[in-house]
């Protein structure tokens, strides 16, 4: 029996041999250089080739439709937005994969974004945790300065930041398509609304205008006179690196993207009950060439041995629960350990998607130069949800 086994996995790898499988997904640059020993691990051990291509999301959500429609791809595996899938799920263009997916593996509603009549369409791949305000440890200690423990003592570190001289500003604003800004935003509202309010917001079941959320939005619009002008994330994060300026809200993706993370150090807002759980999502389209061999390498990305190898990269952590707290680098280990103490909640934007996520970042961008636009910018948004 055991040498039949051995000649049905040697004929399985032999098959393979040949065959190219093509992942999309939006990572370059450093971010790319932290995925790809990912893919060449299961280049090793199944022996099918893989090809990856980069593609913003906003660019695939253009894109795929048309492809689709035709009944062609131009990936076997993407990662895309979780709202884009199952739309294209409902028009019969996704592969279910409920077969090769274990929800109970996963941290709990993680994949309920990709779910649809109860089926899995897609698979969480590691997410990349929104905790807060990052610092250089050593800018810090320069400075004499520390993490605030109340609102008051926030603002007061702002004040303190805006008299150093050298800053261009204390806070970096990230720019680009407009999600930095709405991470911020998020924290923000999470923080002075709650968990439960984000979530409504998620679900459409509060309006924007309402006195909880404008709440959340005046504090955010009290301190935007310390953000600095929008301006493309990876130069701000280049930017804040260099000292141009002090904090910088973004993702823990940022581990694995400056010199020395062992300098890096991170705050949440004082009171804040929840961290935005950005995971990124795959999924498989019905026109593969190649449905069986695409199903495996989606498990094993969104599987313990894919996301293990990945979370050693920096950068990332991980959705499934048995990755071991030892496989990640110092820093990240710090952020993992956060999601116990919190809710973790989805990333608002990519939830709702649509016409909703664009008018959101337009309108964050308006609010950031214009922050006496609020009551105009939380009734575009309001307009925007009801479609």
């Amino acid at each position: 029996m055991r040498k039949i086994l051995v000649i049905l996995l040697i004929l399985a790898v032999v098959v393979s041999f040949g065959k190219t499988l093509t992942v999309i997904g939006p990572w370059a640059g450093a971010e790319q250089e932290k995925f790809m020993p990912v893919l060449e691990k299961f280049e090793k051990e199944t022996g099918i080739k893989v090809e990856y291509r980069i593609y913003r999301a906003e660019d695939l959500a253009n894109l795929l439709p048309a492809q689709f429609s035709a009944k062609k791809t131009i990936g076997d595996v993407i990662f895309m937005w979780p709202w884009f899938v199952i739309e294209q799920a409902k028009k019969g263009h996704v592969l279910e994969v409920s077969d090769v997916i274990n929800e109970d593996a996963y941290i709990p509603g993680i994949l309920d974004p990709m779910k649809l009549n109860g089926k899995l369409y897609g698979a969480a791949y590691t997410g990349k945790v929104k905790p807060g305000f990052w610092f250089r440890k050593s800018f810090f200690k320069k400075h004499g300065l520390s993490v605030p423990k109340s609102w008051e003592e926030f603002v007061e570190l702002l004040e303190k930041l805006s008299k150093i001289p050298g800053l261009k500003a204390p806070i970096a604003s990230g720019d680009g398509v407009g999600w930095p800004l709405s991470d911020v935003t998020e924290h923000f509202i999470i923080t002075f609304a709650g968990p439960n309010v984000h979530r409504d917001l998620v679900e459409g079941n509060i309006k924007w205008e309402s006195r909880t959320v404008r709440s959340a939005f005046e504090k955010l619009v009290s301190v935007l006179k310390y953000f600095g002008e929008p301006t493309e994330w990876t130069m701000a994060l280049k930017q804040w690196w260099n000292g141009d300026y002090a904090l910088y809200f973004m993702g823990s993706w940022i581990t694995g993207m400056v010199d020395d993370p062992n300098d890096l150090g991170v705050f949440s807002l004082p009171g804040c009950k929840g961290i935005v759980f950005g995971a990124d999502y795959a999924f498989i389209p019905k026109y593969t060439k190649y449905p069986e061999e695409a199903k495996k390498l989606l498990a094993y990305l969104s599987g313990v041995e894919g996301q293990t190898e990945q979370v050693k990269q920096g950068g990332h952590i991980a959705t499934v629960k048995d990755v071991p707290l030892s496989a990640y680098p110092p820093v990240d280990r710090e952020v993992a350990k956060l999601l116990r103490n919190v809710e973790a909640l989805s990333d608002l934007d990519d939830s709702v998607g649509g016409a909703f996520q664009q008018a959101f970042w337009d309108q964050l961008k308006l609010l950031w130069v214009k922050p006496e636009r609020l009551d105009s910018v939380l009734k575009v948004l309001d307009e925007k949800m009801k479609k």
